[in-house]
Order: structure tokens, then C-alpha cells, then sequence
């Protein structure tokens, strides 16, 4: 009977501990910039994984390099707002909380999304020309149609002979 209390007792303090390494959040934070990438993967437990390009200026060389942010969602509707970012290429903000131990039906990387928010205005898209001179947020947007041009009679000329006279 003994044997058994002990058993338990360690398949407790296991568990425990199990959970304190998964589900307690060791940092967590912010990143923003563009989804680069964001898929649903997995052999046995599917998972979304994304990289978020932050970007980054390198004050060694004094020439941009991109810097990477990878990162895992468990929730179906933050999933559902990275896929529309991606879709329309604009600027997101990802709340996100750092895990100390990582287990394969998580996801691949230590980083969970909790939240995300869209950065500014919407990425226009392609042909879109609002951004021409002249046209108005907000107003429907005409195409001009080429006007067809109509034949002008050729001017007549009077023989030379009958200028000079």
C-alpha cells in the first residue's frame, strides 16, 4: 500500500512539473512587422507555424538584413487573422508568450501567439489607383474609357496661282 501512495505521489510531482515547463508563461512580449510565412504542419499533431519578417537595420555594416521571428498558434481564430495578414501583405502586431519546455503537440518553436493586431492602413491592391493624383478616398472609382477619334476633313488648299493673284 505504501508502494503505491509513493507511485502516486511521483506521477504527481511529474505531472506537476510537466506542467509548470509547458503552461507557465516564462516572458512574454510583442514583435511587429510582416507574415512571411504561415502553414499548418505536422506528421502526427498538426500545428500552425509562421515567420513574422521583422526587419532590422545592422549598425555593423550599416545595410539592412532581415531578422526572422518564428513562431507557433494553438488558437483557431488568431490562426485565422495571421492567414488574412498574409493574404493582404499588411503590417500585424504578435502578442506572444515564450514557454520554457516545448512538447511536440504544441508546435515546433517556444513562441505562442496569444493575439494579434493589424498595423496600419490596408495594403492597397494591385491596380488599385486611389493613390493617383486627383482621386478621393472614399469615391467610386470611374475607368476612362479612350474616346474614339473622329475623322477631321482635311483642309483644302487653294491652287498657288490663285494666291498670288
Amino acid at each position: 500500500m505504501r508502494g503505491l501512495l509513493y507511485f502516486l505521489v511521483f506521477l504527481l510531482v511529474i505531472f506537476g512539473f510537466l506542467y509548470v515547463l509547458t503552461g507557465w508563461s516564462y516572458s512574454d512580449g510583442e514583435r511587429a512587422g510582416t507574415v512571411s510565412k504561415f502553414s499548418r504542419r505536422g506528421y502526427v499533431f498538426k500545428t500552425y507555424e509562421g515567420v513574422l519578417n521583422v526587419g532590422g537595420f545592422s549598425g555593423e555594416t550599416g545595410t539592412l538584413t532581415p531578422q526572422y521571428f518564428d513562431f507557433s498558434v494553438k488558437d483557431e481564430a488568431v490562426g485565422a487573422k495571421i492567414t488574412e495578414a498574409v493574404k493582404t501583405g499588411q503590417r500585424v502586431t504578435l502578442h506572444y508568450e515564450e514557454k520554457i519546455l516545448r512538447l511536440p503537440w504544441n508546435g515546433d518553436t517556444k513562441y505562442y501567439i496569444t493575439s494579434v493586431e493589424f498595423v496600419g492602413p490596408a495594403v492597397r491592391p494591385y491596380g488599385d489607383q486611389s493613390a493617383m493624383p486627383g482621386m478621393q478616398q472614399g469615391q467610386p472609382q470611374q475607368q476612362q474609357l479612350p474616346q474614339p477619334q473622329t475623322e477631321q476633313p482635311a483642309p483644302t488648299t487653294a491652287p498657288i496661282d490663285s494666291v498670288l493673284r
